[in-house]
């Protein structure tokens, strides 16, 4: 014990002045300095993509979007934006010209530009107010946008002589959510029109006048949760109009249409009780699909594709009966038939359907992702793809016959001379018997007659499923390039394998599915190649929860762990999450209701702590307010009282996630630096 507490107190900065990195493999600072694609819009006749590419600056610490268009058919990108400051919401005009927002002028304000870069023009002159998500009506005669609105007083307004109180008064819960304090604002949808010459006409009608809630919903909803109907005259808007507790505790989020012409608002999916999202109108105008959850409370049930008709008023589960939870619908253009994508097997592949129900067709296949597409000319679709050993580029996919043919090259500069590791896609016996993915990643330049340290990586989510996928924080290449192999299981919990694997894991946290990752590293730690002596537990969130847990209950298999915003007390960490829902539906119930579930019994990892003899990395946010921060700090004080190896790394201003640059480098330097010396010596 004595030289693993000195070992835990060498100086932060050891480790990398002691190693000397190939320079051929990935590091940090070149994952950051790599482009990441954004946003993708196929123009009217299909036959161009406007897309952005964010790229970083770790000296000032932000990422700049800039556009880029290319012919769809192939052919040579152009790039149209180079500004200070970032473009972003695109959208294309019946004219053939490419809309989108910039700050360029110090305000959020909609410009013009041709598709060949020239005639770039300022558009609008809105008041700065937080408006996003802009899209036009098909004919282009209005345009609809969000914009923040003030929902409830303030302490300054209650009590205006005392103007440097910075207290909160609070009386119902949602007091706080994600990352971010209830700031008396409510995101609300606007309708404007728009004159002949392109510019928005008066000024913008607030469809939500005087209420309390948001649209889209917070924090992650974006345009995807608006649309227009092709007439244009009808808007179409997700939001759960829920305040305090009962939003809290609930996941009902409906689909509302709001009609231009008579000022009236329809709930469209009145009596659906979870999450309601995403509508899409049909081109003709007479039907709509979304994306529908069926159970209330619980956020990763199967999304269904349900398609309303306005004539009948009546709602038809289209994918009923599959085992797909459906993402990213898009109808086609003569109304007959949807495309979507769905995770399958470790990978996100695009599907269609007819609009009138059916048998579903797989159109795409293989070790990769589509994580996100658009419909393009000829029956074709363009999409950002990505694997495990490539990061994303934009793909033209057929939709007969799923033949992809690549666009894009976005990172071939940064990337070149640099080696990645081999992926494995592998199958491990579980405990009771089923088959379950394995996804293995190896250091470049592998080498099966060396012996590895090893890396069981913990997904979080709970049910947010490994695939093909880049993270640019959980990088498995990343860690491949730093000499590590990684074991990544799809353990019980994660979706693409069917509902009763996804479902599994509610109610079940410490249970099959951490009997799942010993599977998974047992299996893989009988190569050769692996040292047995040398091996890891990391994860984030729900990964991170399995570390503490796994720290009471590996019998001596780990050398070293790592938690980032992980669950390290049940019991506390109930009453003080923001989205009462998931924890009633994921732990089973309140800590104080009788029988006290077994989640608090047998699967809380801080009832476990009194086995704790292994170095361990705690890493939390201050604005995590999913997970917040008292749970990291709690699982640390457990370390340092137990005289345990430990280290707290803490970020003030960042939540479940860490996306400033320089935060990010300085969270994987901290990490690979205590994996050097916890794990490689």
């Amino acid at each position: 014990m004595k030289k693993l507490l000195l070992l835990g107190l060498l100086p932060l900065g050891v480790a990398a002045q002691t190693a000397s990195a190939p320079t051929d493999r990935l590091t940090p600072e070149k994952l950051w300095q790599l482009g990441r694609l954004g946003e993708m819009a196929v123009s009217g006749d299909g036959k161009l993509l406007a897309y952005t590419v964010t790229k970083y600056s770790l000296a000032d610490n932000k990422g700049n979007a800039d556009i880029y268009v290319l012919p769809v058919a192939g052919g040579a990108a152009k790039r149209l934006t180079d500004t200070p400051v970032s473009e972003n919401t695109l959208n294309w005009r019946p004219d053939g010209k490419l809309t989108f927002m910039s700050a360029e002028s110090g305000t959020d304000q909609l410009y013009v530009i041709g598709a060949d870069g020239g005639g770039k023009a300022r558009l609008s002159d809105f008041a700065d107010q937080g408006l996003g998500n802009l899209k036009y009506a098909p004919k282009a005669n209005f345009i609809l946008y969000t914009q923040d609105v003030k929902s409830s007083a303030t302490t300054l307004d209650l009590f205006p002589d005392l103007p440097k109180a910075d207290a909160k008064i609070i009386d119902d819960l949602n007091y706080r959510h994600w990352n971010a304090w209830d700031d008396h604002q409510a995101s609300h949808v606007f309708f404007q029109a728009v004159g002949a010459d392109g510019k928005p006409v008066g000024y913008g009608k607030d469809v939500m006048a005087g209420e309390k809630f948001d649209a889209p919903l917070m924090p992650d909803g974006g345009s995807e949760q608006l649309a227009f109907a092709p007439d244009g005259f009808r808007l179409a808007y997700t939001s759960r109009k829920l305040v305090g507790k009962a939003e809290a505790e609930s996941t009902n989020a409906d689909i509302y249409e709001f009609d231009i012409r008579t000022g009236k608002t329809l709930n469209l999916s009145e009596g659906l009780n979870g999450y309601d999202t995403e509508p899409a109108y049909a081109p003709g105008g007479q039907q709509m699909v979304w994306l529908s959850m069926a159970t209330p409370g619980f956020e990763s049930d199967r999304n269904a594709i349900l398609r309303y008709d306005f004539s009948t008023k009546t709602r038809t589960d289209l994918t009923a009966g599959s085992e797909l939870s459906a993402s990213n619908v898009r109808w086609s253009a003569d109304g007959k038939t949807l495309y979507f994508l769905a995770v399958v097997a470790g990978t996100e592949q695009l599907f269609s359907v007819a609009a009138t129900g059916g048998k579903i067709r797989q159109i795409t296949s293989g070790p990769q992702n589509y994580n996100a597409f658009e419909l393009s000319a000829n029956n074709t679709a363009v999409a950002n793809r990505t694997t495990l050993a490539a990061f994303a580029d934009v793909v033209r996919l057929d939709l007969k016959t799923g033949r992809e043919t690549k666009l894009t090259a976005i990172n071939e500069q940064e990337l070149a001379g640099i080696k990645l590791g081999k992926v494995e896609d592998r199958r491990v016996t579980t405990t009771d018997g089923q088959q379950m993915q394995v996804y293995v990643i190896y250091p470049p330049d592998f080498d099966p007659a060396k012996k590895y340290p090893t890396l069981l990586y913990c997904q979080g989510g709970p049910q947010s499923p490994i695939t093909q996928s880049q993270s640019y924080r959980w990088n498995f290449q990343l860690m491949a390039a730093n000499g590590y192999i990684v074991v990544a299981p799809n353990r019980r919990g994660l979706p693409g394998f069917g509902r009763q694997w996804n479902d599994a894991i509610s109610g079940d946290w410490g249970g099959q599915p951490i009997r799942d990752y010993l599977s998974a590293i047992d299996k893989i730690s009988e190569e050769p190649y692996v040292d047995k002596d040398r091996r890891g537990c990391v994860g984030a969130s729900y990964g991170g929860y399995s570390a503490y847990y796994l720290a009471g209950n590996h019998q001596g298999r780990f050398k070293t762990f790592i938690a980032h915003c992980g669950l390290y007390n049940l019991t506390s960490w109930y009453s003080i999450t923001e989205e009462i829902f998931f924890a009633k539906h994921d732990i089973g119930g309140a800590p104080w209701e009788a029988p006290l579930h077994k989640s608090y019994t047998d699967f809380n990892p801080q009832q476990f702590a009194k086995n704790w003899d292994t170095p361990i990395l705690v890493i939390h946010g201050g604005k995590d307010f999913r997970v917040p921060e008292g749970q990291g700090m709690e699982a640390f004080g457990t370390a340092q009282l137990k005289g345990i190896p430990s280290r707290f790394l803490y970020f003030p201003n960042e939540g479940h996630w860490i996306l400033k640059p320089q935060n990010a480098v300085l969270w994987q330097r901290v990490y690979f630096e205590w994996l050097a010396r916890t794990l490689k010596k």
